[in-house]
């Protein structure tokens, strides 16, 4: 499995985590599970998660696109977990797939993983990732209280 973990300190330590997702109303309302902005207070750690793509632990990839997204969150979802985190301490995610997904299948993947975390989200669909046959790559961002 590759993955990167950059933490970088947002000011001074002992400020309790409370990042607030917002929606403004001059905007329209989020077409899907995220939000418009989040918010980070001073005193976290900023957890930057390299691109998760659908390999398994022991470096498999998983089969198909769906199969893939399903891992690449879990991946996220582990992760986080490593960091003392959790999925409702994303406050970013960039999604890139490499063909189509069925969105219904795709929100029941992003809720089994990441409950009702909702952070702001981005969806690109591109010709091609690093191997043609990685269809899903996910990029991260969280949130901790400083250690």
């Amino acid at each position: 499995m590759r993955w990167l973990l950059v933490i970088v300190p947002l000011c001074w330590p002992g400020a309790a985590l409370a990042q607030t997702f917002t929606n403004p109303p001059t905007v329209a309302a989020p077409i899907a599970n995220y939000s418009h902005v989040a918010t980070i207070p001073a005193g976290s750690d900023l957890l930057v998660l390299a691109g998760q793509i659908g390999n398994a632990p022991d470096g498999t990839l998983a089969t198909g696109v769906e199969a893939q997204y399903e891992q690449a969150l879990a991946n996220i979802a582990a992760i986080l977990k490593s960091q003392g985190a959790t999925p409702a301490n994303l406050v970013k995610l960039t999604i890139y797939l490499a063909e189509p997904i069925d969105p219904a299948r795709a929100k029941a993947a992003r809720e089994k993983a990441f409950g009702t975390a909702a952070p702001p989200s981005t969806l690109v669909y591109v010709v091609r990732l690093a191997r043609p046959e990685i269809k899903v790559e996910i990029d991260a961002m969280a949130v901790r209280p400083k250690r």
